[in-house]
């Protein structure tokens, strides 16, 4: 008899709510160190400056508000792990719009404060079930904010790889919810139950086809923390290097998962 599929995970409307504005109300704070020096400097996303990056940050919280605007789809199409896997389809033409919006929009202070009083605004009367047509189809509200909390999760590491001593800090529930979509996502993409992946203290799944673990220690654990896990499911760290640099703690034949990382780009 096939094992029960699993329930998704489901999310506080109201936690996640917080978390965004939370999380952008950091970065928010962080531009106004950003000398014309800094925002000059390269990042380690390809050819984007620091200014292309804040601004990107800005945009990505800006779909919310821009799609709450529109008329409601008449159902639902996808969850938020169908987001982050078609992400890369759409890089071109997000870099595009950001490069557009970078060049025309000098102060970042004002960008960053119209966006968080537009996004502040329409939260307070939208429902998380509202669904959202976006480029990749209808989602609900909570859904798409999610995905939105690992998007602030992740560039907010890039910013603080981009200038150092910036140190941008980490809204709790924003990285617990980016952590836990990221490891999900993993199960989704290897589905089984051989392998056990911990990110303490924000999640814990199975994954990868093999023999299912069901009692004691389970023969094949990945362990590492949070941010590590966030690098590695978005391409920032490399699996081998993680190992060897002991930001990772793999055993078991079927621990390796190299060839499942990244999940996104």
């Amino acid at each position: 008899m096939p094992p029960a599929r699993k329930r998704p995970r489901t999310y506080d409307p109201t936690k996640i709510r917080t978390a965004v504005l939370t999380q952008f109300g950091h970065v928010r704070n962080s531009v106004g160190a950003l000398s014309a020096d800094r925002l000059a400097r390269p990042t380690r996303l390809g050819d984007w400056t620091v200014r292309e990056l804040v601004t990107h940050i800005a945009m990505t919280v800006e779909s919310v508000s821009r799609a709450l605007d529109q008329d409601e789809p008449a159902r639902s199409e996808l969850g938020p792990h169908d987001l982050l896997f078609a992400s890369a389809t759409f890089a071109d033409a997000i870099a595009g719009g950001v490069r557009e919006l970078a060049e025309r929009t000098p102060d970042l202070d004002a960008l960053f404060a119209g966006t968080e009083q537009r996004l502040t605004e329409r939260l307070a009367t939208a429902p998380g079930t509202r669904l959202l047509a976006i480029r990749a189809g209808a989602i609900t509200l909570t859904d798409y904010l999610v995905t939105r909390t690992v998007e602030l999760v992740v560039h907010t590491d890039d910013l603080n790889a981009a200038v150092p001593g910036l140190d941008v800090p980490y809204d709790r529930q924003a990285l617990a919810a980016c952590t836990r979509l990221l490891a999900d996502a993993l199960a989704v993409k290897a589905p089984g139950g051989s392998t056990e992946v911990r990110v303490p203290p924000y999640a814990v799944v199975q994954c990868v086809e093999g023999p299912r673990h069901t009692r004691g220690t389970p023969p094949n654990v990945v362990e590492t923390d949070p941010l590590t896990w966030v690098r590695l499911a978005t391409g920032r760290e490399e699996w081998q290097d993680a190992v060897r640099e002991a930001h990772v703690r793999a055993s078991g034949e079927r621990a390796d998962l190299g060839a499942l990382l990244p999940l996104m780009h």
